[in-house]
């Protein structure tokens, strides 16, 4: 009687998709590879040709410059993963700023009520953008630009009426004044280096955002809705309150940097702010996202933000012509988008 051994089965191809990569790979594949390759290329060019830029104590003096960017350009980020731009930005700063200054001062307010209803305007703000961008069907980048011309309007007009000049009024004498500045505009020290409570800020909010996107059902919802709407709304994704909620983000941002500017300058002029919506897009592209929405990354933006500090100083330091400052970032806008562009395929193919 013979007996018959039974074959073992063929193995089955393995499954591209679960094979073990190399770090390098993982590391080229991340959205913020080429920023963090120009932050590496930039701080070894300024260690070399700026004496000034290796003195520890300005290291205080670059974060302060990067964080006041760098808040908006975190918001800004998620709103462009999310598929949408915000151009009103740089002036929503501005109006938060004087909204909270005009208000305190005109009605005697408490400076904290003031802050307050800095903070419900703000949010108001983002969240009319993100409402008539879903009436309208029109695209953010005309939503926001007409919010721009209207707050830009806004802060000129209200503060000749409240005011009778082009800035706000000094409130530091009022109730509240004292410990919103600590809150907003503090600083200490650490050794030489002098830190900026609003350093600290960025950095929180760098860790909070990108543990949203990356951890969260929420985050799923952004890169859904920035990836494909259409398709995001047929498998129940909430795509509509999702890009509210992104815009009332830069409308929180908005306000925590307008209040930094009007407790640590005790006053704020009703034209700062233009073209700063242009340096916070300009962060957000450096680090990693992509203008078609979808694709990004927070930590990115805020390197990005860094990039912009580091170069608007380390040119000061060298002894540069300041005036290259904007068309050297144009050169990076346009590099980082190649880039971006590159990694996202590479991913992509991974």
């Amino acid at each position: 009687m013979s007996t018959t051994t039974p074959t073992a089965p063929a193995s089955a191809p393995a499954d591209d998709r679960v094979a073990n990569r190399s770090a390098l790979s993982l590391f080229m594949s991340m959205p913020a590879v080429g920023a963090l390759i120009g932050l590496v290329v930039l701080v070894a060019l300024f260690m070399v040709s700026a004496e000034a830029f290796r003195n520890i104590s300005n290291v205080g003096t670059i974060l302060y410059a990067a964080a006041t960017i760098g808040i908006m350009a975190i918001f800004v980020a998620l709103l462009m993963i999310g598929g949408e731009f915000d151009l009103s930005t740089g002036v929503a700063v501005t109006f938060s700023g004087l909204a909270a200054a005009h208000l305190s001062w005109y009605f005697g307010m408490n400076v904290w009520l003031g802050v307050f209803l800095a903070l419900l305007l703000s949010l108001s703000v983002g969240a009319f953008n993100g409402w008539l961008l879903h009436k309208t069907g029109l695209p953010s980048f005309l939503v926001t630009l007409g919010s721009f011309f209207v707050l830009q309007g806004v802060n000129l007009a209200v503060t000749r009426i409240v005011t009778g000049g082009v800035s706000s009024n000094t409130i530091s004498d009022m109730d509240g004044w004292d410990s919103a500045q600590t809150v907003f505009a503090s600083s200490f020290s650490i050794g030489p280096v002098q830190i900026q409570t609003v350093v600290i800020y960025w950095i929180v909010l760098t860790v909070i955002v990108s543990w949203v996107l990356l951890r969260t059902r929420v985050g799923n919802w952004i890169l859904a809705s920035g990836g494909d709407a259409a398709a995001a709304r047929a498998v129940g994704v909430p795509v509509t309150a999702t890009k509210i909620g992104l815009f009332m983000g830069t409308g929180f941002g908005a306000w925590l940097v307008g209040m930094h500017m009007l407790f640590n300058y005790n006053n704020v002029q009703s034209g700062q702010g233009l073209g700063n919506e242009f340096i916070y897009i300009i962060a957000a592209v450096i680090g990693g996202c992509l203008l078609t929405g979808g694709y990004g990354s927070i930590v990115g933006a805020s390197i990005g933000a860094l990039i912009y500090g580091m170069t608007n100083l380390g040119i000061s330091y060298a002894g540069w012509d300041v005036d290259w400052l904007k068309t050297f970032l144009g050169v990076m806008l346009i590099g980082a988008t190649l880039v971006n562009m590159y990694v996202k395929k590479k991913a992509d193919a991974s």
